[in-house]
């Protein structure tokens, strides 16, 4: 019995660790921080995170937003994609995110919304299909990003990243983040690779519309 429980754990810790490695590996030699980030490309996107009941930004998405700035005033990008969740009336994550945008100084005509991005899946499947874009810079944090860059670039999205981690994050939400992040990814490779499921769509909206011909 003690061995078949061992072996079970075993078997589990392989299933949801497995996809981890994966994702890390194939994604280790495609993360930047600001300074080391070489080159200009033409599209950040800025993936949603939550939004406190105030509909203020949480730190985590106040981060991404201000690195996507960042790469924008520094001339890295020339648009902001901001994908994130608005399913409720009461809850809409990128123009919240764009509101704070506009408070750090970036122009109106420089950010594009997504309001289907309700999660990783959807906001990368969303940007190839919709939005047509072929090359972006994904910005998000250190945990999420290698799930990020492996669904970005397996439905169609060249890709690389750029790490928000602006500051220290609270331990708990760290670790929750971190575990959170094990079937997460283990669930974005079986829709990559399996299930393909196909998000809310809708006309495309090409950002660079004469590309898209």
């Amino acid at each position: 019995m003690i061995n078949l429980i061992f072996s079970t754990a075993i078997l589990i810790l392989f299933v949801f660790l497995t996809p981890r490695l994966i994702t890390a590996l194939y994604a280790r030699n495609r993360i930047f921080t600001l300074e080391n980030l070489g080159g200009e490309g033409k599209v950040a996107i800025v993936f949603g995170a939550g939004l406190w009941r105030d509909g203020r930004l949480t730190p985590v998405l106040s981060d991404r937003v201000t690195t996507a700035a960042q790469l924008y005033f520094t001339g890295k990008v020339k648009i902001l994609l901001m994908s994130g969740d608005n399913r409720f009336a009461n809850y809409n994550e990128p123009a919240a995110m764009q509101r704070y945008a506009l408070e750090l100084g970036v122009p109106k005509e420089a950010i594009v919304l997504d309001y289907a991005g309700r999660r990783t899946y959807d906001t990368c499947y969303r940007a190839k299909n919709i939005f047509k874009i072929e090359d972006a810079i994904l910005i998000t944090q250190g945990f999420h990003l290698p799930r990020a860059i492996y669904t970005c670039n397996r439905l169609g999205v060249n890709s690389i990243g750029v790490v928000a981690n602006l500051r220290q994050y609270n331990h708990d939400s760290t670790v929750y983040w971190n575990i959170r992040e094990l079937p997460a990814t283990l669930i974005a490779m079986w829709q990559v690779h399996i299930s393909h499921p196909v998000p809310l769509l809708g006309d495309p909206q090409p950002i660079f519309p004469l590309e898209a011909q």
